[in-house]
């Protein structure tokens, strides 16, 4: 039997909003599937709470929200936080995505969790 783990984009406005939305809904109240993009792909990958078969899906209810949220401006604030947190030898990459996201060219935040889930659970997430 198929396991669906619902997201509600009404709710999912940040990439924060995500975590916790994508943890709760796989593992219930405070539950964890990833913090930061590579995290939220081994999770997708490994079973972190998922049925061990893999025989899940997730359902993104009002997606369109969500994409509308996590559209350029959540990207230029991710890019920031980012820019601060990262080595100084990525600087000049992250630099060039903050300054493309800027101008509303390049990925999204919604495009890179989509972008995951497409690379590492194929046919997993069913946007609604």
């Amino acid at each position: 039997m198929t396991a669906i783990y619902v997201l509600d984009g009404t709710q999912i406005r940040t990439l924060e909003d995500f975590w916790r939305g994508i943890g709760e809904a796989i593992n219930g109240p405070g539950g964890y599937f990833g913090r930061n993009l590579d995290a939220f792909a081994d999770c997708l990958r490994g079973g972190f709470g998922t049925p061990d078969d893999d025989d899940f899906v997730v359902e993104w209810r009002d997606h369109q929200t969500s994409r509308e949220y996590m559209g350029y401006p959540e990207t230029v604030r991710q890019l920031e936080i980012r820019l601060a947190r990262c080595h100084y030898t990525n600087r000049p990459a992250v630099s060039a995505e903050l300054a493309a996201a800027r101008e509303e060219r390049g990925a999204t935040v919604f495009d890179w969790l989509t972008t995951i889930f497409e690379d590492e659970a194929p046919g997993v997430l069913q946007k609604r």
